[in-house]
């Protein structure tokens, strides 16, 4: 219990570099994935680029983003992006391929416009795999974060942890996981949460 006034400013600080992280990727993933989902045009050109991003170790592009956005949180942040964003594209484009062609029939039928496709059709179709695809980029995401945090800061439950190793305190080591742990499962918790609420 004595350390958690001292943990809780690096879980806030984690926490708010993988929430923008998370919400900037969800902002920009979303809108292109179901842009390639509905378009063969782009499915055929841009999903080859994806496939062959999507593989490669990001994190060794941590000392590009720093050299681009500095030392502070924004090359973390940018890190992090660049990492999860191919998980929520092909999560979105994955869902609206998925869509039964009886369903655009359906909504031609009916003359609706495009927003009303995309808020009746497309985006219910695609929550259950943005859902399982947030899970994932969540672990990612962490993971991430942690190898970001050990550079070039002084805040952050990476920078926290690495730092009690390097002086041999294992108990704020431990802590830290911990932390870092807890910080998941909130995650984890709130994406259920959301996709209850969401998908009925």
């Amino acid at each position: 219990m004595k350390k958690i006034p001292e943990l809780l400013p690096h879980t806030f600080a984690s926490l708010y570099r993988i929430s923008i992280a998370i919400f900037i990727s969800l902002l920009i993933g979303i809108p292109l994935g179901i842009f390639i989902g509905v378009n063969p045009y782009a499915d055929k050109w841009l999903s080859p680029i994806l496939y062959y991003i999507y593989p490669i170790p990001k994190v060794a592009f941590l000392p590009v983003f720093m050299l681009l956005y500095g030392l502070f949180d924004t090359s973390k942040i940018m890190l992090v992006i660049w990492i999860i964003i191919f998980q929520i594209i092909l999560s979105a484009r994955d869902g609206v391929k998925q869509i039964d062609s009886s369903y655009h029939k359906m909504m031609s039928s009916f003359q609706a416009t495009a927003f009303m496709r995309f808020k009746h059709l497309l985006l219910p179709a695609i929550f259950p795999q943005m859902i399982s695809g947030l899970r994932i980029a969540i672990g990612i995401s962490l993971a991430s974060l942690f190898f970001a945090e050990n550079y070039a800061t002084t805040s952050g439950l990476g920078f926290y942890i690495m730092n009690a190793w390097s002086v041999i305190d294992y108990t704020d080591m431990f802590c830290g996981i911990l932390a870092l742990a807890f910080l998941g499962f909130f995650l984890f918790k709130l994406t259920d949460l959301i996709g209850k609420r969401l998908i009925k």
